[in-house]
Protein backbone atom coordinates (compact mmCIF):
# COMPACT_ATOMS: atom_id res chain seq x y z
CA UNK A 1 0.00 0.00 0.00
CA UNK A 2 2.74 2.29 0.86
CA UNK A 3 4.40 1.98 -3.06
CA UNK A 4 1.24 2.44 -4.38
CA UNK A 5 0.86 6.06 -2.12
CA UNK A 6 3.93 6.90 -3.58
CA UNK A 7 3.35 6.25 -7.03
CA UNK A 8 0.00 8.19 -6.75
CA UNK A 9 1.95 11.50 -5.21
CA UNK A 10 4.60 11.07 -7.56
CA UNK A 11 2.05 10.88 -10.76
CA UNK A 12 -0.14 14.05 -9.45
CA UNK A 13 2.77 16.24 -10.01
CA UNK A 14 3.35 18.35 -13.12
CA UNK A 15 6.84 16.83 -13.85
CA UNK A 16 5.15 13.50 -14.13
CA UNK A 17 2.68 15.01 -16.45
CA UNK A 18 5.56 16.40 -18.64
CA UNK A 19 7.29 13.21 -18.76
CA UNK A 20 4.96 10.27 -18.79
CA UNK A 21 3.43 10.98 -22.11
CA UNK A 22 6.72 10.29 -24.04
CA UNK A 23 8.12 7.82 -22.08
CA UNK A 24 5.06 5.17 -20.78
CA UNK A 25 2.57 5.02 -24.40
CA UNK A 26 5.80 3.86 -26.20
CA UNK A 27 7.15 1.10 -23.41
CA UNK A 28 3.63 -0.02 -22.94
CA UNK A 29 3.07 -0.45 -27.12
CA UNK A 30 7.04 -2.13 -27.10
CA UNK A 31 6.40 -5.05 -24.21
CA UNK A 32 2.06 -5.42 -25.25
CA UNK A 33 3.63 -6.33 -28.77
CA UNK A 34 7.09 -8.39 -27.70
CA UNK A 35 4.39 -10.63 -25.50
CA UNK A 36 1.67 -10.92 -27.97
CA UNK A 37 -1.03 -8.70 -26.22
CA UNK A 38 -0.09 -10.77 -23.18
CA UNK A 39 1.54 -7.76 -20.93
CA UNK A 40 1.19 -4.10 -20.70
CA UNK A 41 3.89 -2.48 -17.95
CA UNK A 42 1.58 -0.18 -16.87
CA UNK A 43 -0.82 -2.60 -15.63
CA UNK A 44 1.22 -3.81 -13.36
CA UNK A 45 -0.08 -0.96 -10.96
CA UNK A 46 -3.26 -0.03 -12.71
CA UNK A 47 -5.29 -1.79 -15.07
CA UNK A 48 -5.32 -1.15 -18.87
CA UNK A 49 -6.10 -1.93 -21.83
CA UNK A 50 -4.39 -1.16 -25.44
CA UNK A 51 -7.47 0.59 -27.62
CA UNK A 52 -7.27 0.34 -31.12
CA UNK A 53 -9.97 3.31 -32.50
CA UNK A 54 -9.98 4.99 -35.89
CA UNK A 55 -8.35 8.37 -36.69
CA UNK A 56 -10.78 10.91 -36.48
CA UNK A 57 -9.45 12.75 -39.38
CA UNK A 58 -7.08 10.31 -41.15
CA UNK A 59 -9.48 7.25 -40.66
CA UNK A 60 -6.23 4.87 -40.06
CA UNK A 61 -5.90 2.31 -36.95
CA UNK A 62 -4.17 4.18 -33.98
CA UNK A 63 -3.30 2.00 -30.87
CA UNK A 64 -2.98 4.10 -27.71
CA UNK A 65 -2.10 1.83 -24.22
CA UNK A 66 -4.65 3.20 -21.89
CA UNK A 67 -5.14 3.01 -17.76
CA UNK A 68 -8.71 1.82 -17.22
CA UNK A 69 -11.31 1.32 -14.17
CA UNK A 70 -13.13 -2.04 -15.14
CA UNK A 71 -16.77 -2.80 -14.46
CA UNK A 72 -18.32 -5.37 -12.83
CA UNK A 73 -17.90 -8.83 -14.86
CA UNK A 74 -15.32 -7.32 -17.35
CA UNK A 75 -18.11 -6.76 -19.61
CA UNK A 76 -17.62 -2.93 -19.64
CA UNK A 77 -14.59 -0.07 -18.81
CA UNK A 78 -14.47 3.60 -17.75
CA UNK A 79 -11.80 5.12 -19.88
CA UNK A 80 -10.52 8.49 -18.31
CA UNK A 81 -9.46 11.30 -20.96
CA UNK A 82 -6.81 12.74 -18.50
CA UNK A 83 -3.95 13.09 -20.61
CA UNK A 84 -1.66 13.57 -17.96
CA UNK A 85 -3.33 16.07 -16.82
CA UNK A 86 -2.47 18.52 -19.75
CA UNK A 87 -4.60 21.15 -20.93
CA UNK A 88 -5.91 19.20 -24.53
CA UNK A 89 -8.38 16.34 -24.92
CA UNK A 90 -6.15 13.26 -25.66
CA UNK A 91 -6.27 12.31 -29.21
CA UNK A 92 -7.53 8.96 -28.36
CA UNK A 93 -10.80 10.58 -26.73
CA UNK A 94 -11.62 12.70 -30.44
CA UNK A 95 -11.06 9.40 -32.29
CA UNK A 96 -13.86 7.94 -30.37
CA UNK A 97 -15.81 10.87 -30.42
CA UNK A 98 -15.95 10.29 -33.94
CA UNK A 99 -15.75 6.33 -33.99
CA UNK A 100 -17.16 4.80 -31.55
CA UNK A 101 -16.83 1.42 -32.36
CA UNK A 102 -13.27 -0.02 -31.45
CA UNK A 103 -11.08 -2.40 -30.13
CA UNK A 104 -9.32 -3.25 -26.88
CA UNK A 105 -6.87 -6.15 -25.90
CA UNK A 106 -7.68 -7.07 -22.53
CA UNK A 107 -5.55 -9.55 -21.05
CA UNK A 108 -4.28 -10.88 -24.17
CA UNK A 109 -7.87 -10.91 -25.90
CA UNK A 110 -8.98 -8.64 -28.46
CA UNK A 111 -12.83 -7.71 -27.45
CA UNK A 112 -14.83 -5.55 -30.06
CA UNK A 113 -15.97 -2.42 -27.93
CA UNK A 114 -18.55 0.52 -27.97
CA UNK A 115 -17.69 3.60 -26.52
CA UNK A 116 -20.11 6.29 -25.14
CA UNK A 117 -19.47 9.68 -23.75
CA UNK A 118 -20.64 9.78 -20.11
CA UNK A 119 -22.41 12.98 -19.47
CA UNK A 120 -24.54 14.45 -16.45
CA UNK A 121 -25.19 12.72 -13.49
CA UNK A 122 -24.19 9.07 -15.14
CA UNK A 123 -20.74 11.05 -15.79
CA UNK A 124 -20.93 12.11 -12.18
CA UNK A 125 -21.54 8.67 -10.65
CA UNK A 126 -18.60 7.47 -12.91
CA UNK A 127 -16.35 10.50 -11.96
CA UNK A 128 -16.42 9.55 -8.06
CA UNK A 129 -15.72 6.14 -8.68
CA UNK A 130 -12.69 7.10 -10.50
CA UNK A 131 -11.41 9.24 -8.11
CA UNK A 132 -12.14 6.17 -5.53
CA UNK A 133 -10.08 3.87 -7.85
CA UNK A 134 -7.18 6.84 -8.31
CA UNK A 135 -7.14 9.49 -6.55
CA UNK A 136 -4.47 11.09 -8.65
CA UNK A 137 -7.18 12.14 -11.47
CA UNK A 138 -8.21 15.00 -8.88
CA UNK A 139 -5.14 16.73 -9.61
CA UNK A 140 -5.10 16.38 -12.71
CA UNK A 141 -8.49 17.58 -13.13
CA UNK A 142 -7.49 20.57 -11.07
CA UNK A 143 -5.06 21.09 -13.21
CA UNK A 144 -6.83 22.05 -16.35
CA UNK A 145 -10.00 24.07 -17.08
CA UNK A 146 -11.65 21.57 -19.64
CA UNK A 147 -13.69 18.70 -17.93
CA UNK A 148 -11.94 15.72 -18.54
CA UNK A 149 -13.47 13.17 -20.80
CA UNK A 150 -15.26 9.85 -19.21
CA UNK A 151 -16.00 7.03 -21.23
CA UNK A 152 -17.92 3.57 -21.17
CA UNK A 153 -16.68 0.96 -23.17
CA UNK A 154 -18.66 -2.07 -23.46
CA UNK A 155 -18.21 -5.27 -25.45
CA UNK A 156 -20.26 -5.08 -28.80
Amino acid sequence: MRGVRFVQKVSSTPGFARVAPHVFPALDRAVHRLTRGKVLLSAQLLPGVVLTSTGARSGLPRRTPLACMPEEGENGWILIGSNFGRPGHPAWSHNLLAHPEAEISWKGRDIPVTARLLQGQERAAAWQAVLAFWPPYAAYQARVEREIRVFRIVRR
